[in-house]
């Protein structure tokens, strides 16, 4: 038996012969009327047919033909990709890239740059305005010493030197008055150049004298070997070469000041220096 015959017994009913040859012979054949419709045998007798079925057969086959290709095609795209393939894809990317770097570079634009966080203008100190150094001031010069015992400001600064020099070497006081006392009787405490040395006139200097090659407060002789004529125009050294021997008088300080300076000087009058020892004391009282 066909399997479509057993699908036909199942969906159509047995029927008896006798209705067949019934309904045939009840058409009219002639007039003008047209035969009579055969009635319809309901949606089971369509289904039943022979080309139903083959049609039904063929649209379930396309279906399950189609969900069949879907099915494969997700499978591939799900597959992932041979590694040969990626590094092949990655290498082309790669030459590319090295092809046309500059309209790549120029093509992208740069990544915008974090802003730096600002600082509070309450953390920082207020700048102050810069001011330009101000010039320095020379150191005042010290005061000149007013003038004591009759004499003039020229001759206070001089003696000044000579007792501010023996200061400077630790000279006891009764040595600043034996130097000051000198110096009033070789030069009345002014510096003395030299009529007969030239080269004497050519230092500052305030008077010129004409004893031999006496120079400067002292008088000292540079032929005596006291110094350069430029070294005795200088008071300051002229007090320090006289201080310097009279620490090389044995006993000086025992000695009354016209003896003590005469043993320094060798003055051809000797006693003229005790007369200006009460002067000195004054002048050295008003120094120091």
């Amino acid at each position: 038996m066909h399997p479509d015959d057993q699908i036909d017994q199942k969906l159509t009913p047995q029927q008896p012969a006798s209705r067949s040859a019934d309904g045939a012979s009840s058409e009219r054949v002639g007039g003008r009327h047209r035969a009579a419709v055969p009635p319809r045998r309901g949606v089971r007798a369509l289904l039943a047919s022979t080309p139903m079925r083959v049609a039904l057969a063929t649209g379930v086959t396309c279906c399950l033909g189609a969900t069949a290709v879907a099915v494969a095609a997700t499978r591939e795209a799900a597959e992932p990709v041979p590694l040969p393939r990626v590094a092949e894809a990655v290498a082309d990317r790669a030459l590319a890239a090295e092809d046309d770097p500059a309209s790549r570079s120029l093509e992208r634009s740069p990544s915008p740059t974090p802003a730096s966080p600002s600082p509070s203008p309450s953390a920082s100190p207020t700048a102050k305005p810069s001011t330009s150094p101000k010039p320095k001031k020379s150191p005042a010069k010290p005061a000149r010493p007013k003038p004591v015992a009759g004499l003039t400001q020229a001759q206070m600064d001089n003696a000044k030197v000579i007792v501010d020099v023996g200061v400077e070497m630790k000279i006891p006081r009764q040595g600043l008055v034996v130097a000051v006392a000198t110096a009033m009787q070789e030069s009345t405490l002014l510096n003395y150049a030299s009529g007969v040395l030239p080269e004497s006139q050519e230092y500052p200097h305030q008077a010129i004298g004409w004893d031999h090659d006496s120079v400067g407060l002292f008088q000292q002789r540079p032929s005596s070997g006291w110094g350069t004529v430029r070294e005795l125009m200088r008071p300051a050294y002229a007090a320090r070469a006289f201080y310097t021997a009279l620490l090389e008088v044995p006993g000086w300080q025992q000695m009354s000041l016209t003896m003590a300076a005469q043993a320094v000087q060798i003055s051809a009058y000797p006693y003229a220096y005790a007369q200006h020892e009460e002067r000195a004391s004054t002048v050295v009282a008003a120094l120091t």
